[in-house]
């Protein structure tokens, strides 16, 4: 599923404030006619947006009959325009969208053109006022890579780990149309904790903007507890782009692997 995060309060069900998950679920129960409990296998933030989201629930199987040729046409009319179901499939039973994920790969944008983010992409791309050196920014990213306790980078949350084994980030510049010119960050992990991924472009920011140097932000990683000096940028310039899950025979093993280690 896809949804643009500007209008939102993050993913998870929230009272009193607008939340994708309330929307989805929303608006399957009106199509499906019943309550249905949705698990995500990425709980962004807000005002982070997804292009590749995946989401699971459970439905009678007479239902799933009925509804599933036409679900994705029906739900395009009942849900809101910044929120959209690309597909549905019936998963494996030892499925699960959130435990069974062996990676989330994000993308952040943002630009330091002088003009500042194209008007069709303002959304997603975040205007930076200062000229950034993205081939530093690189360097300093290849320094992170590999299983870590990146407490410094994230919102504790009690309970949880913050170990994560961070498989890519890299950062480019490319040029885009009319010449402009964008600043990406890629970024991949087995799953990320609270604030991570936007911490970690900020602490590259710090190193593209010649304010740190190279192994600073590595250096970091000697933290047990979150760093107050690493900036975290602007949510709107993330994306959540895919999710990667092993075939269905190594459903159940990823599974109990994950829970064990998130409960560690």
């Amino acid at each position: 599923m896809q949804y643009d995060g500007t209008g939102f309060h993050g993913w998870a069900r929230q009272p009193a404030v607008r939340t994708v998950q309330e929307e989805l679920e929303r608006g399957l129960a009106t199509v499906l006619r019943r309550n249905v409990d949705l698990t995500v296998a990425g709980r962004t933030d807000a005002g982070v947006h997804a292009t590749g989201q995946v989401v699971h629930c459970d439905v009678p199987q007479g239902v799933w009959t009925e509804q599933h040729a036409k679900l994705v046409r029906r739900l395009r009319g009942v849900l809101p325009p910044d929120v959209v179901v690309r597909s549905v499939t019936e998963a494996h039973p030892d499925f699960d969208a959130r435990f069974g994920a062996l990676a989330r790969h994000y993308a952040y944008r943002l630009t330091d053109d002088p003009a500042g983010s194209p008007p069709l992409r303002r959304t997603d791309t975040v205007a930076w006022p200062r000229r950034l050196d993205a081939a530093a920014m690189d360097l300093a990213a290849g320094l992170l890579l590999g299983e870590h306790d990146f407490a410094a980078f994230c919102k504790r949350r009690e309970g949880a780990t913050t170990i994560r084994t961070l498989l890519r980030l890299s950062v480019s510049r490319v040029a885009e149309d009319a010449g402009v010119e964008v600043v990406r960050i890629d970024a991949s992990a087995d799953a990320f904790c609270h604030s991570m991924v936007r911490s970690l472009v900020g602490g590259l920011i710090a190193v593209g903007e010649g304010r740190r140097p190279l192994d600073w932000p590595a250096g970091l990683l000697q933290r047990t507890g979150r760093a107050s000096e690493v900036p975290v940028a602007p949510a709107h310039g993330l994306t959540l782009i895919d999710v990667d899950y092993p075939p269905d025979a190594g459903l159940a093993a990823r599974t109990g692997v994950t829970r064990a280690r998130r409960n560690g």
